[in-house]
């Protein structure tokens, strides 16, 4: 295996950062422009900015983690937001209405809301091998009946009335997610990062992470090898999907506290997951800096927006544009290098 810090896999970063820095520069007083950014992801009183980069960091990486594990193996499950947000309601209902000691709720929320997640990633691989509809396409449209279902479940049968928002009532608080003193980053951050270690472990040095980079690499190959294609097909799914729904916990668990409608779906985290995979070529090693990168930008963003009056959606014009010339320039190195990967 080639070293991880080669040319081509270094160009996504490089790509990443020329855009962040001369984006700005190209427009008047980018002096002050350029300092809010950096104050937004990681300045203000005690370092709240950098505090509230990592807490979108963790959620953000567990989303990435989703779609690496299923585009690694090339499956194209783009059903992360669904998952997430199943996840994360079954996780908020279980830390509300579960009658068990809090270390107890929060496991088996967080098992529940793996399932939730798991199932509904299966389902769209039911769907394909079913009915022969595409994965990327069933796996999206399966987003929307699960936003739907949770909108519905936090609007009418499960909302706490009296606090006037479309939310659940709160969970068990001392079943949550701890919290590092004075901030508002939780202990989700570890949780996150032992699962990416986990799966960076299980690809590399099991037989079913050979058998997963083997299918990304060539799925007919992989067929006429004698694999379990099935068996493996699913698998992957589920492990996707169990990582979803895993961070719908840790959003629900951690800062938050109960479920809110919106809560998972408004920050496009599941999207931004896929883009920080896409901007690291969907190189394990390279998608902690991804997410951490797109994190930066949104958090940036809110600062810019705060002091120099740059709106915030400025940030998604830059993630757009990155992902716009990565494609471009990926489809170059492709052409030079005749094909291979």
């Amino acid at each position: 295996m080639t070293h991880l810090f080669t040319s081509r896999r270094l160009v996504p970063i490089g790509v990443g950062l020329l855009a962040l820095v001369l984006f700005p520069l190209l427009v008047p007083g980018s002096g002050e422009i350029v300092a809010s950014f950096f104050n937004g992801a990681f300045g203000g009183r005690n370092f709240f900015n950098l505090y509230a980069t990592l807490s979108r960091y963790t959620i953000l990486l567990g989303m990435a983690l989703a779609v690496l594990i299923s585009f690694r193996a090339g499956l194209l499950n783009i059903g992360g937001e669904g998952q997430l947000v199943l996840g994360g309601l079954v996780a908020a209902l279980v830390g509300v209405y579960l009658p068990a000691p809090p270390l107890a709720v929060a496991v088996v929320a967080l098992l529940a809301a793996m399932t939730a997640g798991a199932c509904w990633a299966v389902l769209a691989g039911l769907l394909e091998r079913g009915t022969g509809v595409p994965l990327l396409i069933g796996s999206l449209l399966l987003n929307y009946p699960a936003s739907f279902l949770a909108s519905y479940a936090v609007s009418h049968p499960f909302r706490d009335v009296a606090s006037g928002a479309t939310q659940t009532f709160r969970i068990l608080r001392e079943a949550g997610l701890p919290r590092f003193q004075g901030t508002i980053l939780d202990y989700g951050i570890f949780l996150i990062g032992a699962a990416a270690l986990a799966y960076v472990i299980l690809e590399r040095f099991t037989v079913f992470g050979y058998r997963s980079r083997l299918r990304g690499y060539s799925a007919g190959f992989a067929r006429a090898s004698g694999f379990p294609n099935r068996r493996l097909y699913y698998r992957t799914l589920m492990l996707s999907g169990a990582a979803a729904g895993m961070t719908g916990f840790v959003a629900v668990f951690g800062s938050s506290q109960r479920f809110v409608d919106g809560m998972l779906t408004t920050p496009l985290y599941a999207w931004t997951g896929i883009a920080a995979v896409l901007l690291a070529a969907v190189r394990p090693g390279l998608v902690p800096l991804t997410a951490f990168f797109f994190a930066m930008l949104a958090t940036g963003s809110i600062g810019m927006e705060r002091t120099a009056g740059i709106p915030r959606e400025f940030g998604q014009v830059i993630q757009a544009l990155i992902v716009l010339t990565l494609a471009g320039f990926a489809g170059k190195l492709t052409a030079i290098s005749g094909g291979t990967r």
